[in-house]
């Protein structure tokens, strides 16, 4: 393997002094966040819990006037914690020791080493992170819904809608109703569950203190991710078995019926982002109401070829339909995030711009 290219460390002479620069990590992290500037800093918070995001706001609020010379050295650690930690998981450990000691010298790598490490070995279940969906299902599959749901609470939204997807319609609930029940588990029950996994896997890795997992506002993350179809099931059976954790999960989500609490102004815009034809199919099913919506907030030439579309058009598979919808309403969660739209979600009382 190749070794990785790294800055040359800065010259001494030039660095502060000791005692100007910060040593709180919490300061260190809201200086970071500061310096990466809005829109980046909201694409971190996204992977943080309210606790975090509570007390990374409150850093970030008091954090006043900095020197250059703090900022740099902030950043420069910072960089070379994320250097650290990549070549950790790509390379190895020795692989990052011989880089780093040539680049940095011992004392700077072996202090490096032990903060990522210690990060590293703060989430249980990190060996799933890397896997193939498929490979993790048929390991999954057969484990009781609680033990999935503590595994998955783990993971990334984006990869847990995966699994999720190709559940059984009956495990897929149990999983979803446990994820969202989930706050916070002891070391004992994780320690259970991993010694579950180390007999297949050879690998456990410890947990010291209790973590958030899971809740309400996860459930809904990972919605976000997953195909119309499968939203639509779970919301189908959860809104018999569980109705108020259905609609729990439904305010903080936007989904395409969400469309209706939109401004003209929002409507407009994501519309012209969108392909006629996504715009034919997602009406296809949809009530007056919405078409309306649409069609008050595109142009006449727009909206004449779409009423003519959708009379000529028949035959439309369910599938297409929810496709359609999807795809627009991945749209609008992009332009969402931009602060180009104003969306407003089941449970919000405000509108919000993020």
């Amino acid at each position: 393997m190749a070794e990785a290219k790294v800055p040359t460390v800065e010259n001494e002479a030039n660095r502060a002094p000791e005692e100007e620069l910060l040593t709180d990590p919490k300061s260190k992290a809201a200086l970071v966040v500061v310096s990466l500037g809005a829109d980046r800093a909201s694409q971190i918070y996204k992977y943080l819990n309210e606790q975090d995001i509570e007390e990374l706001t409150y850093e970030v609020a008091k954090l006043g006037k900095t020197t250059n010379n703090q900022v740099e050295a902030t950043l420069d650690e910072f960089y070379k914690l994320c250097l650290t930690h990549k070549m950790m998981t790509d390379g190895g450990l020795d692989y990052a020791r011989n880089v780093l000691e040539k680049a940095f010298g011992e004392s700077t790598a072996r202090n490096l080493l032990e903060k990522v490490s210690k990060t590293l070995q703060s989430k249980p279940f990190n060996f799933f992170m890397k896997g193939d969906p498929k490979a993790l299902l048929s390991i999954l599959q057969n484990e009781r819904p609680q033990v999935i749901a503590l595994i998955m609470a783990y993971m990334d939204p984006d990869q847990a809608a995966q699994i999720l997807e190709q559940l059984t319609d009956e495990k897929r609930i149990a999983v979803v109703e446990g994820m969202a029940h989930m706050d916070r588990v002891s070391p004992e029950a994780i320690s259970i569950v991993e010694e579950e996994m180390k007999r297949k896997f050879a690998t456990i890795i410890t947990s010291e203190d209790n973590m958030s997992l899971g809740g309400i506002d996860f459930v809904a993350d990972m919605m976000n991710n997953i195909d119309r179809s499968t939203e639509r099931k779970i919301f189908d059976q959860l809104n018999k078995s569980n109705p108020e954790l259905a609609q729990d999960i439904r305010d903080k989500m936007f989904v395409f019926e969400n469309i209706l609490d939109m401004d003209d102004r929002s409507v407009q815009r994501f519309v012209r982002d969108c392909d006629t034809k996504d715009v034919v199919f997602a009406l296809k099913n949809a009530s007056e109401e919405m078409k309306t919506v649409f069609f008050n907030n595109m142009s006449k030439r727009m909206a004449d070829s779409v009423r003519g579309d959708l009379e000529i058009t028949s035959n439309v598979r369910l599938k297409d339909v929810e496709e359609a919808q999807q795809r627009i309403v991945n749209i609008i969660r992009k332009l969402e995030e931009q602060g180009e739209v104003i969306v407003k979600k089941g449970g919000d009382d405000d509108d919000i711009i993020l």
